[in-house]
């Protein structure tokens, strides 16, 4: 961490670095003297800036080291790659480039090119930015993403960078890292972050007072680490994005900023949508599926994904059919929180074969068995459930048995058929029971196989003789049948 503008964390030295007299820019001219103040070391045409940010000792605009004439200066921006009128666009948005030093031209192209930014793009990013050739605030910022930060940074985003960032809004950038770092943001991941970031909104174009405030409204909600989490919430405008969409949340939790909290950290992509597109969806559940703004925070809670699903193709039909199905507000609830995934699975793909499946067996359309139904095989493929179906009907269990076993236990629509088939085998062969059980048990096929229903048998039967119900073998505590277990051994002894 860095305690002052011009420390330098240990993990932003450039390799093979030795205290003050390393430059990160290797293949520039020889090494500048350090100086203290980087404005007056500008005028005096060499030194460093702050952290690992170093410029060449020469000046871009020497008239003595100038280009000598036009001929001279088109030679050399076509020999980058510029046609001739992006040459004199260049020339006219960037007069300074007349008298600009040849060599040190040379050495602003070949550290764009160190940084990646090579042919088609350096050619797109000069004639987007022409000072990005003369501007004295360029060497800085490349060099320290370069050295500083070990080049991770990404040469599309670097060019982006430079090419949305007037060169004056460069300068400080490297005390913004290091302010990022001092407040809490590991350093080595810091190159991630920045690498998933506009740098030019998130830290060029940001004043230092800026990102101390972001940073301490994300701390009211204990979401600090959202930076880290999901870099991205630094591209945000505190005022105009930030705060609006937080608030917005904020108030459908009731003011509840643990609970805002802990939802922006399991899903910060909440952050990405406008008040606008929140609101809306808010809207539709309270108005059109009779919703209270706190039942609505708990499905955002356990389906936060609900809000890229589309209100008009997605939500409002779903809710019609659960309230065609006969379900009022309450249970349109339940049903959401225990089943979000309706909402946002597709109908042509999905749903549709599942609900023709659910008829064939028996189930009556538009009505709440049909809904239970529905929630419990959102879970599962539409392959999963025929073969669930089919495992049944191949051992002998009807249709109509099907639906009596999945309206007590709807979870067994959803069980990997694999794993009932090794269940059914144990229950008809090592258990010796008939499958009819399983029409006044269900659930059986619920339990583990080896932990619950292997370990409770055998122990049932080291002991006595008896039949016990499934209901009875399996549901009881631990504890509980551990008693019972002892208790028999004892009375046989």
């Amino acid at each position: 961490m860095l305690g002052s503008a011009n420390a330098v964390s240990p993990a932003f030295r450039p390799p093979h670095s030795k205290s003050t007299q390393l430059r990160c820019c290797t293949n520039l001219p020889s090494p500048a003297p350090r100086i203290r103040d980087v404005s007056s070391s500008f005028a005096r045409r060499s030194g460093v800036s702050l952290g690992w940010s170093w410029v060449p000792r020469r000046c871009l605009n020497s008239p003595v080291n100038g280009l000598a004439g036009q001929g001279t200066v088109f030679a050399f921006l076509s020999g980058i790659g510029l046609g001739e009128n992006e040459v004199e666009s260049v020339l006219a948005q960037n007069p300074d480039l007349w008298m600009s030093s040849s060599s040190l031209l040379t050495d602003r192209v070949e550290l764009l090119k160190s940084v990646g930014i090579d042919g088609f793009d350096l050619c797109h990013l000069i004639v987007k930015r022409p000072l990005v050739l003369t501007a004295e605030e360029v060497d800085p910022f490349v060099c320290f993403v370069r050295g500083g930060l070990e080049g991770k940074i990404d040469a599309v985003q670097i060019k982006q960078a430079l090419v949305a960032t007037h060169p004056r809004y460069l300068v400080g950038f490297d005390e913004k890292v290091n302010l990022l770092i001092r407040r809490g943001v590991p350093s080595e991941k810091m190159a991630h972050v920045l690498g998933s970031v506009n740098l030019s909104k998130a830290l060029c174009m940001r004043s230092t007072e800026e990102i101390v405030r972001l940073i301490e409204y994300l701390d009211q909600f204990g979401c600090f680490d959202l930076i880290v989490r999901r870099p991205v919430t630094l591209n945000f405008d505190l005022d105009k994005q930030l705060v609006p969409r937080v608030e917005n949340i904020l108030e459908l939790s009731g003011g509840d900023k643990d609970a805002t909290g802990n939802l922006l950290r399991k899903r910060a992509t909440l952050l990405s949508y406008s008040v606008e597109h929140v609101r809306g969806h808010v809207e539709l559940l309270r108005s059109f599926a009779g919703l209270e703004d706190d039942e609505i925070f708990r499905i955002f809670v356990v389906f936060p994904n609900m809000i890229s699903a589309s209100k008009e193709r997605k939500l409002r039909p779903r809710i019609s059919f659960l309230k065609e199905c006969g379900l009022n507000s309450r249970e349109i609830f339940k049903f959401l929180s225990q089943a979000p995934l309706f909402l946002g699975l597709s109908f042509e793909e999905n749903l549709a074969h599942k609900l023709a499946t659910l008829v064939k067996i028996g189930y009556r359309y538009r009505t709440k068995e049909m809904a239970v139904a529905v929630g419990a095989v959102t879970r599962t493929s539409c392959e999963n459930l025929q073969k669930v179906v089919d495992l049944f009907l191949n051992y002998g269990v009807s249709c109509e048995d099907i639906v009596a076993m999945s309206r007590k236990h709807p979870q067994i629509l959803q069980y990997n058929p694999d794993s009932l088939e090794e269940k059914v085998e144990y229950l008809t062969g090592e258990m010796c029971r008939g499958i009819e059980e399983l029409l006044a048990f269900p659930a059986f096929l619920g339990y583990n196989l080896d932990t619950r229903i292997k370990h409770r048998y055998e122990a049932k039967g080291k002991t006595a003789g008896e039949a016990v119900s499934l209901n009875k073998l399996l549901t009881i505590s631990a504890e509980r049948f551990n008693k019972m277990t002892r208790e028999k051994e004892k009375a046989t002894m």
